[in-house]
């Protein structure tokens, strides 16, 4: 297995820990912390991200240890202290330009643009990670492979930086002095993920907040202006597939409608929110509204119970499915994926009330109650232990049988911000 993939399979424990330590605290404090939907979002977004991840790596690390091999004109030691410190400081550096560039640049904000959309703000909305950053964030590091960093080095270091992020996206831990001014902190990042004028696109930094002050993008949390989460053009959807395409569908949408050639191109180039003249006029968007009710279907109690059971199944899929990537063929690998991502588009839309969610649900958990059982086999594993087919067969089976009870809407009215009950596109 891939380090990077072992790391996480390990550390994914200790997240939920923590997540449930957060809960905890937040309901000592009567604080509304989380939502079912919001977070079950959030992670399976996560989840996604992991799964692309598998099938991006000869992006991710294949091209930066090839440039590290033939390109680089020396390579460093791998086992010098020095090297190892220079690496993350290099990559918190180019961290910092890629986070700040995601923002101003229309075609990465596309990519970047799901981890901002949860309107919530917990450990949760950590996991939120996208599935296409793969695709140009690879380009920003390449100083570091031209530097002869080894590509163990550059792998391990990236963790560190992805990792220690994980513990700054909450409420429940305040103002912590001198630290803040040094190091992005729980304050620090609040701030760079709400939408409040005072604080849009401030606060890039992954490990340390020094490169914000060096380069003018610092902005203190202001109790006075509590923040505001999510994105100026709410997603407003539980659809993982649409979170991830939402931005790259708009701005396809402007490129297509807009009059000249020069436009078509600055629409990807632009700051997000940057429309050509003619399209905005023809095309309007509804103005920012930062007193906007948090998106929040309704769902009963149970429905959130049976979301939560389904999710948990697919969490321990995913741990398979990374386990397998390094073994498994593409076909095999390609087909769970596919599995999984549309399970997880199917819970969404489960919890957003879908009327045609229920039936599509319903044949998904029958089949993966029959299927293992009559053939034998699962993906990657071509002789299935006859006693965890049975197993399978009964837990989706008595998923099937509980469906049309758990999945009755309820009643009440989405819940506007601060609300609390049972639950929890394109601009900034």
């Amino acid at each position: 297995m891939h380090v990077q993939e072992l790391i996480i399979r390990w550390a994914t424990p200790v997240f939920f820990v923590l997540i449930g330590l957060e809960l905890w605290i937040a309901r000592r404090r009567g604080r509304d912390a989380y939502r079912v939907g919001d977070a079950i979002s959030s992670i399976g977004l996560g989840v996604i991200s992991q799964v692309a991840g598998v099938f991006g790596k000869l992006l991710s690390i294949g091209i930066y240890a090839w440039v590290a091999t033939h390109l680089a004109p020396f390579s460093l030691p791998a086992d010098s202290l020095v090297v190892w410190v220079a690496a993350l400081l290099a990559y918190d550096f180019l961290y910092y330009w890629l986070h700040r560039a995601g923002h101003e640049v229309n075609i990465l904000w596309a990519a970047h643009v799901v981890h901002h959309q949860s309107e919530h703000y917990n450990l949760s909305t950590a996991l939120r990670q996208t599935g296409s950053g793969v695709l140009l964030g690879w380009l920003f590091y390449l100083p570091m492979a031209l530097a002869g960093i080894p590509t163990e080095v550059f792998v391990v270091v990236a963790l560190i930086d992805l990792l220690y992020q994980f513990w700054v996206h909450t409420e429940q831990v305040g103002r912590l002095g001198w630290f803040d001014r040094m190091f992005c902190s729980p304050s620090n990042h609040r701030a760079h993920h709400a939408v409040n004028d005072r604080y849009l696109d401030r606060n890039y930094g992954g490990i340390l907040i020094v490169w914000d002050r060096l380069f003018g993008t610092f902005v203190e949390e202001d109790d006075a202006d509590p923040p505001v989460y999510g994105t100026r053009a709410p997603l407003r959807s539980w659809n993982p597939l649409w979170a991830n395409a939402e931005v790259y569908w708009a701005a396809a949408a402007d490129m297509w409608h807009a009059r000249r050639w020069r436009d078509k191109l600055l629409v990807w180039l632009k700051p997000p929110g940057w429309r050509p003249a003619d399209v905005a006029a023809r095309f309007p968007r509804p103005a920012f509204d930062i007193r906007r009710e948090r998106f929040a279907p309704p769902m009963s109690r149970a429905l959130a119970v049976y979301c939560l059971f389904q999710f948990a199944l697919l969490l321990g899929m995913a741990t398979q499915f990374l386990g397998l990537s390094a073994r498994a063929g593409l076909p095999t690998l390609l087909a769970y994926a596919a599995y999984l991502v549309g399970s997880l588009t199917v819970l969404g839309a489960l919890m957003e009330g879908r009327r045609a969610a229920r039936r599509i649900e319903a044949v998904r958990v029958l089949a993966t109650a029959v299927l293992p059982w009559a053939s034998g086999r699962w993906f990657g594993v071509d002789h299935l232990d006859p006693r965890i087919a049975l197993a399978v067969l009964v837990v989706f089976g008595a998923s099937a049988m509980a469906l049309p009870w758990f999945a009755r809407p309820p009643s009440r009215a989405a819940a506007p911000r601060g609300a609390t009950g049972t639950e929890g596109s394109t601009d900034h």
